[in-house]
């Protein structure tokens, strides 16, 4: 029985017991993983991975390592080669004092915007964002400086075993990984006559500051003001302890040793949420690596991927596509484990530049973090998806004091910048005080539920998310009514009109409504699910009271009432309602289609101009929904060949020099990376309205197109083959058992098919009765 939420939220605990909680609580074991039928090869192929003739002297073209807890960038020219080192959990978690203050809350922010107190809005809620910290730390960097300096022939990175390798004039050559599930690097130089490794600490030190600092070019990590490092070494080894703020520190170790012919290294990084002594626990940690030998721990390694690469696969006559498809399977692989925190802007490849990260390296809920996770549905990668989730989950106390305390109204509110704690750290006011983002990152709860069809998750995670995220909308919407219908009394678009006061508008956009309309309309649906009628009707009557969408008279959504998008923008965020929330449905019909077709051609006449990478991922899947598969092939191919850099990072600005987009810059972030993934993924299988489609959004041209193992609502695995422009086999895995409603690729009918659970079904044609 779920209980009743309650009117005010549980207990509050602090920070840092929030934070130890989220990363070493245990968690139940929500399991959806099973073996995929075999029609093609699953494992990636060379060509799908990285190979430079050129050395990268960058660290974010650097080959990407990681496992969710532990990242490293492989990069130099062997004069010396650089590995930069990252820990997800490494944060500066000062908290903000203004968001503790008696002028901190939601009747006062309306209150200032009504008297026009731009100066005091920005004061309180956005100067604290451009202060140092709080923010994401980088952890440090191994130099390896070779005797005689060699010639650098190559550098690669194996997607199959998740490998770095380069290789020098000589014959001289480098291997490296971070292990898939151990906290640890490890690596071995063949061929080298002498390794003189240097391990190098971030150069914290020096005054704090609380100067503003640029969000994208950040300042010097300096500022941070920590103590220097604690250094220390020996025979075949080096360390240091780094102290930071509010009593976290950390730890790393390096140690290495000739094994014949070989010069092995292993390191780790361990930090204080580990437990009381990082560096004991990094200098075991490698001690235990070492005596293994990169040979044996390679082998457990590669085991991890060869699993992880059998989840799911593709084969495109695309080959730009394609590859940019397993690029991005393999850096969610990386950047997104069960047990360690979930992807941010930038996951376990902290900027190493000795700067702070892009906007802080944070959590970003108007965006960025619901993107990373748009792939791991179909993509069948739920397990690393639960990632997210776990920690979304035990963030929830964090969240439900400040809901409390700023708008002082029940149920559960998410601050849309936060850290890894879940505290809200300021930004442009109209978004990082949404009253909406709870509602966003609910559709993930809600996924994972129609994904897995894991009764015990929609018990216990599910739909508790979704209906406390509920309660708190059904209390801001009743502090203002227009027309007699329920509001917001401030409501955005983001990022529409950027943190000016236009960016709030006297009328609730679309972007809000559709959330609010999504949420409830979801909420009602689960607790009809779990036979509680009540919570339905009740979800139900405030759905009922919430206004319809506001539409241009060609039919296009409009950004609110009689407000068009006005110009290029790089946040689709009025188009919510068709992708991800699905309310406007390709399925529903010629009103539907004429409202998409006339949204998606205003995003064209109003240009790309100010798009970022992202947009052109998010077109890609908006373009699938729509059934036009040139355009959603046409916007994948420009994010993958001009948004990214040659390591397939997204950067957000156009590197292309094709005048794709006005934004130029390349801050690396990893939102578009993984939508584009899910892009891909939408053209090859939709099942968002409860049938499932092969090939819904596939390009004329892609006569001979397959896929093994990408999931459908409902938790069945599909795989499908193409061949000259039509299915010619189908595969079916059921693993909860259920009916599969499909159109049949062979004949266009939509058959029901009850299977039981772990079932497999092939089908060449339709099934006889």
């Amino acid at each position: 029985m779920i209980r009743k939420p309650p009117d005010t939220p549980p207990g509050s605990i602090s920070r840092r017991e929030a934070l130890a909680a989220s990363l070493g609580a245990a968690l139940p074991a929500f399991s959806t993983s099973a073996e995929a039928p075999r029609i093609l090869p699953a494992l990636p192929t060379p060509a799908h991975g990285l190979h430079f003739r050129t050395p990268v002297t960058v660290w974010d073209e650097a080959l990407p390592l990681g496992n969710g807890a532990m990242g490293a960038l492989v990069w130099g020219d062997g004069a010396p080669v650089r590995i930069s080192l990252d820990r997800a959990d490494l944060w500066d978690l000062r908290p903000v004092p203004e968001f503790h203050s008696p002028e901190y809350n939601y009747t006062t922010m309306q209150q200032w915007h009504r008297e026009g107190r731009v100066k005091d809005l920005v004061r309180l809620y956005e100067d604290p964002y451009d202060r140092p910290a709080p923010t994401k730390i980088p952890a440090g960097r191994i130099e390896l400086a070779l005797d005689p300096a060699p010639r650098f022939s190559e550098c690669s990175l194996s997607l199959a075993d998740a490998s770095a390798c380069m290789r020098f004039g000589g014959g001289a050559a480098l291997e490296a990984i971070v292990h898939a599930v151990e906290p640890v690097g490890i690596l071995r130089f063949t061929g080298a006559p002498s390794v003189t490794p240097r391990l190098i600490a971030p150069a914290f030190g020096g005054a704090a500051a609380t100067a503003p600092t640029n969000q994208v070019d950040t300042a010097s990590v300096g500022l941070l003001g920590y103590p220097p490092p604690e250094q220390s070494s020996g025979d075949g080894w080096q360390a240091y302890a780094q102290k930071g703020a509010e009593g976290f520190h950390f730890a790393v170790y390096l140690a290495w040793r000739s094994r014949g012919v070989e010069w092995q290294a292993a390191w780790s990084v361990a930090s204080s949420f580990e437990g009381p002594d990082p560096l004991a626990l990094a200098r075991e940690r490698v001690a235990r690596a070492l005596d293994r030998g990169f040979e044996a721990m390679k082998r457990t390694h590669a085991e991890w991927w060869t699993r992880y690469w059998r989840q799911s696969a593709v084969r495109l006559p695309n080959a730009i596509i394609e590859r940019q498809w397993y690029l991005e399977q393999y850096k969610f692989g990386s950047a997104s484990r069960r047990g360690a925190p979930p992807i941010t802007l930038q996951a376990v490849w902290t900027a190493d530049n000795g700067k702070l990260p892009p906007w802080k390296g944070d959590y970003h809920h108007d965006l960025n973090t619901q993107l990373s996770y748009w792939p791991c549905y179909s993509g069948n990668h739920l397990d690393e998806g639960l990632s997210y989730l776990d920690w979304l989950w035990k963030i929830r106390p964090a969240c439900f004091a400040w809901t409390k305390r700023f708008f002082d109204l029940p149920g559960l509110n998410v601050p849309m910048t936060s850290d890894l704690a879940g505290e809200q750290i300021g930004g442009w006011r109209q978004y990082t005080h949404s009253a909406t983002t709870s509602a966003w990152l609910a559709q993930h709860f809600y996924l994972h539920w129609k994904y897995s069809a894991d009764r015990r998750f929609l018990e216990e995670r599910a739909y508790p998310y979704l209906r406390d995220a509920a309660v708190f909308i059904e209390a801001v919407t009743a502090l203002k009514r227009t027309g007699g219908f329920r509001s917001l009394p401030l409501s955005a678009s983001p990022e529409i009109n950027d943190n000016t006061p236009g960016a709030w508008f006297d009328s609730i956009t679309n972007f809000d409504l559709a959330l609010i309309r999504w949420l409830l309309a979801a909420s009602a649906e689960l607790a009809d699910e779990l036979k509680q009628p009540a919570d339905a009707g009740r979800w139900r009557k405030v759905l009922s009271e919430m206004p319809e969408f506001e539409y241009g008279e060609d039919g296009r959504l409009l950004v609110a009432k009689n407000y068009p998008l006005p110009a290029s923008h790089r946040h689709f965020s009025h188009l919510m309602a068709i992708h991800p929330l699905g309310l406007i449905d390709w399925s529903g019909g010629e009103p539907a289609r004429r409202t998409i077709r006339a949204s998606l051609a205003e995003l064209r006449a109003k240009g790309s101009d100010w798009w970022c990478g992202y947009s052109f991922s998010w077109l890609g899947n908006l373009a699938a929904r729509a059934r036009d598969a040139a355009a959603a092939e046409k916007a994948l191919e420009i994010f993958s060949t001009a948004f990214t850099l040659r390591n397939s990072f997204h950067c957000n600005g156009d590197q292309s020099g094709k005048g794709y987009s006005k934004f130029t810059y390349r801050p690396f972030t990893l939102e578009g990376n993984f939508a584009a993934a899910s892009g891909v993924q939408e053209m090859l299988l939709q099942s968002h309205t409860g049938v499932v489609e092969v090939f819904p959004a596939v390009p004329d041209g892609w006569k001979d197109v397959s896929f093994i193992s990408l999931r459908a609502q409902g938790a069945f695995l599909i795989s499908a083959e193409r061949r000259g422009g039509a299915v010619t086999r189908l595969e079916v895995v059921s693993e909860q058992g259920g009916t599969l409603h499909l159109v049949s690729p062979f004949s266009g009918r939509q058959l029901s098919i009850r299977m039981s659970p772990g079932q497999r079904q092939i089908l060449e044609n339709d099934p006889v009765a």
